[in-house]
């Protein structure tokens, strides 16, 4: 009944929006023409909106509208987010029964007016065009105009009345219940729970409202650019059946992607994108819910379309095209000897099984592809929409290593025998929205058992003897490729990935060969529907245990056969026997092969990842490790360890003024707390789980993770008293203190100036990986 009277006061809210947006202004200002603006149009007397507004809204509205999340879906990274307006639907919903529609800018909808029509309501003046009603009606403007008039108390703990936790209620005013809004929530104005905008930012905005928001003509891509969009195009677009499966495979990985040419210094991105007309005609989009899914015409065409929004760090995922690239692709997928001889399909049992419905490709060339961009890979995951809050993190460690099985001609041949018999076994629970949970749950339970009794049966065959058993069956790159080992972070509800092993030895790693990769991939970023209900999402992340237990058996089973238990144990601590016996499929299923690897200590897994270390030490590099020249109270907190560090957010950035000539620029750094856990087995009850006093903390150079929760600043010489105030902090009181001393809060008069050089040493020293950091977790305390 709960359920329904909230659907019920939704659609009442809905219903008393679309009222007041109707005739609210209608009356002052004439009946809206939700038209208006389904075009770009420019003005010579505005301000640029390329060159002067989006740079505005990029450092002050871009950090907190963008992406799915949002708040109320408003999108300040492009005009035409601007101009599609707001809505009070949240896609992020854990609890929705129904799959929602989905409303992706750019794709789901053309114009704003038929955003209109999907119950987005307008932030820009919609009526008579005048300069009154662009103040008055323009929702935008007035709550611009409201940070002004009632800005937060500098420097204080914002006050509690503004929520800023990620699934707070949507607050935003359509149409006239502004005129409330600003009565009730004074403090409530924008940039909301930061602080307002400075004196000429305003007067740029609030001009180019005044004048109708007009828009610039989109930037068109170089004649380079547009000689290499030919290229790839004819490239991905062959008739040839071996040639449609591969591009079909190559769009289901890359569809996240932020594509650039590798010759081209502009570094312009773009998308790959489903179209229903060849190249050399307007694109026509494929507006399906997911990559995987039926296109809905007899042939579908890979095209590349110019990314029109900004980039922004929580979703950036850039993969370089090149001459090399092509080659590779073309010896992997086209010049090598095997045939095609009918295309797979689209439907739901095809979506749910991509080693069916691939399997005409070479196996050893599918695991290639997805080794010579693994970060890539893995990114799809910490970065898609998956990635999004704390339930569907809590599955991982906060900090783990992963490595690669090595692609060799003999594991390829085996992988492709074991998958031609078991590949139905593999079948994932995303290929269609279920409101079902338990019983889709016991069934793929099933299936996996079966298949990690199949995987060791296979294991126990191919490696016979500790001879076969050894560091050898790691990738290491070809000595060149530092794919070859990753580093991820939890921060709580968002994670990130990194090339190398970054900081000391963690609690845990993963090895992941081919079969766990991909479907990693389908289950949580191709498969994965962000408006899917409430079974679609749960099954996803259940499903999701099985894989990190698969990724943790190949890594156990490189330790030595009477310590593997110990170590499974250690993660699991609490867990009954089944769940343990999990990570090897069952008691039935346990490797009984004994290690290769020689072993002097007994400490055998911190050993092991040293030997990994080792192995790998040609590819790993330094970019995030603190240098020599690094103040050394940072190594020293770097090696903290224990409960005081409960009290530090899981991702902080730290701005240090080094020591040095006049006016050098200060460094940026990135505290990243690693909360321990005795398991993450659990769904639910995570708190029960911490291990408080098994806290460690990353301290790297530059940026990690994409939504900081706080900023700390302090000089070089500040931070051995800075180390010892973490190391001693024991309450609320003493972090307050801290914050108080070396705090940025979001309230701080400062706030403004330490982001904006935060973000211009990003882009400066992290050119490739940097974006517009997201400040939706930043903290109030």
């Amino acid at each position: 009944m709960r359920r329904i009277a909230a659907l019920i006061g939704l659609m009442l809210v809905a219903a008393c929006a679309a009222v007041v947006t109707g005739s609210g202004f209608a009356s002052r200002f004439g009946a809206a023409d939700t038209e208006r603006f389904d075009v770009r149009v420019t003005q010579l007397d505005a301000p640029s909106y390329e060159g002067v507004i989006q740079p505005i809204l990029d450092r002050r509205c871009v950090v907190c509208h963008a992406c799915n999340d949002a708040p109320c879906q408003l999108k300040a990274t492009s005009w035409e987010g601007l101009a599609r307006g707001a809505s009070k639907t949240p896609v992020y919903d854990a609890t929705r029964l129904l799959a929602a529609a989905p409303s992706r800018l750019g794709i789901d909808a053309d114009k704003a007016s038929e955003w209109r029509e999907r119950d987005f309501f307008a932030v820009l003046n919609e009526h008579a065009p005048t300069v009154e009603a662009n103040r008055t009606a323009g929702l935008m403007h007035r709550l611009l105009a409201l940070k002004q008039q009632h800005p937060l108390p500098a420097g204080e703990v914002a006050d509690a009345s503004l929520d800023f936790s990620i699934n707070r209620e949507a607050s935003c005013p359509a149409g006239t219940q502004i005129d409330a809004y600003e009565r009730t929530t004074p403090l409530g104005g924008m940039p909301f729970g930061l602080p307002g905008l400075a004196a000429d930012e305003y007067r740029a905005l609030t001009r180019w409202l005044e004048l109708g928001a007009p828009a610039s003509p989109a930037r068109a891509p170089t004649p380079l650019a547009l000689q290499r969009v030919a290229q790839w195009e004819l490239f991905f677009n062959g008739d040839a059946l071996k040639q449609q499966l591969f591009s079909r495979y190559a769009y289901e990985h890359l569809f996240l992607a932020h594509l650039y040419f590798d010759d081209d210094a502009d570094r312009q991105y773009f998308k790959l994108v489903r179209s229903a007309t060849p190249p050399g005609q307007p694109v026509q989009l494929v507006r399906s819910r997911r990559p995987v899914d039926d296109p809905g015409v007899a042939r579908v065409y890979y095209r590349l379309v110019p990314e029109r929004e900004t980039i922004v760090a929580k979703t950036h995922m850039p993969y370089a095209l090149g001459a090399d690239r092509m080659a590779r692709w073309r010896s992997l997928f086209l010049d090598a000897s095997y045939s095609v001889d009918t295309l797979p399909g689209y439907s739901a049992a095809t979506a749910a099984n991509p080693f069916a419905t691939f399997a005409a490709l070479p196996v050893g060339a599918r695991y290639r592809f997805m080794l010579d961009e693994a970060e890539f890979t893995i990114m799809g995951f910490v970065k898609g929409p998956v990635c999004r809050g704390q339930m569907a993190l809590d599955v991982i460690r906060d900090r783990f290593w992963v490595t690669f099985m090595a692609p060799t001609e003999r594991y390829d041949a085996a992988m492709a025998d074991l998958l031609s018999r078991d590949a139905n076994l593999l079948r994932l629970p995303t290929g269609h929205s279920n409101t079902d949970v338990l019983i889709p749950w016991l069934h793929y339970a099933r299936l996996e058992n079966r298949y990690l009794k199949a995987r060791t049966d296979f294991y126990a065959g191919e490696l016979r003897g500790p001879e076969n058993l050894d560091l050898r069956l790691l990738w290491d790159g070809e000595g060149r490729n530092a794919n070859a080992a990753l580093t991820v972070f939890r921060h709580y509800d968002s994670a990130s990935v990194v090339k190398g092993f970054v900081g000391d030895t963690p609690e845990t790693a993963w090895v992941i060969g081919y079969p766990l990769l991909e479907r990693i991939h389908y289950l949580l970023v191709a498969n994965f529907d962000v408006y899917g209900n409430v079974g679609h999402q749960l099954n996803s992340r259940l499903y999701m245990d099985f894989l990190r237990m698969e990724g943790e058996f190949n890594f156990i089973s490189m330790l030595p056969r009477a310590q593997r238990t110990a170590v499974r144990d250690r993660w699991y601590r609490g867990d009954s026997l089944g769940t343990r016996e999990q990570v090897y499929g069952g008691a039935s299923t346990t490797l009984d092969v004994e290690s290769g690897i020689r072993f002097r200590t007994a400490d055998v897994k911190r050993e092991l990842l040293d030997q990994m270390k080792t192995r790998l030490a040609p590819v790993l590099g330094d970019g995030l490790a603190l240098s020599r020249d690094a103040p050394p109270a940072l190594r020293e907190l770097a090696a903290l360890r224990g409960a005081a560090l409960q009290w530090l957010p899981e991702s902080s950035v730290l701005v240090v003024d080094m020591p040095g000539a006049p006016g050098a620029p200060p460094a940026t750094f990135n505290l990243l707390r690693n909360t321990a856990h005795g398991s993450v087995s659990h769904l639910l009850g995570e708190r029960r789980e911490l291990r408080p006093d098994e806290n460690t903390v990353t301290v790297t150079p530059g940026l990690v993770g994409s939504y900081p929760n706080a900023f700390f600043r302090a000089t070089a010489g500040e931070l051995p008293a800075m180390t010892e105030a973490i190391r001693r902090l024991r309450s609320d009181a003493d972090y307050t203190a801290f914050v108080e001393r070396w705090g940025v809060r979001r309230t701080s008069p400062s706030f403004w100036a330490v982001s904006d050089a935060v973000h211009a040493r990003y882009a400066r020293d992290q050119p490739l990986s940097a974006g517009v950091l997201d400040f939706n977790r930043l903290e109030n305390r």
